[in-house]
């Protein structure tokens, strides 16, 4: 499945990119495709396509503030935790969007 997220934590340092690299391992292991936007002190890096975000089934929001540009995911799937829970428990969030990929 194709899956989108955005990463992004009130002090856009390291709980941005921990929760990123904690969303792409668990997805990549369970088979998934995954490219992970972060917003944070550095501005936005690996910033989604129009296309990116079209193929997606799903998008996963690990945020701790206002995502830039949020409606570019109007229409989609979404999952929204904060951004400990992704660097916590990142498998329970992939499972949870494969759930809502799914339609479940």
């Amino acid at each position: 499945m194709k899956m989108i997220g955005v990463c992004a934590c009130p002090t856009g340092i390291a709980h941005t990119y921990m929760a990123q690299a904690a969303l792409e391992k668990a997805a990549r292991a369970k088979g998934h495709e995954i490219k992970v936007e972060t917003q944070g002190a550095m501005g936005i890096e690996n910033e989604l396509s129009a296309g990116e975000i079209a193929d997606a089934r799903v998008v996963i929001f690990a945020v701790g503030v206002n995502v830039e540009g949020e409606e570019r995911f109007d229409g989609k799937q979404k999952v929204t935790v904060e951004v400990g829970k992704a660097i916590e428990n990142p498998m329970d969030i992939i499972q949870k969007a494969e759930m809502k990929g799914m339609g479940l």
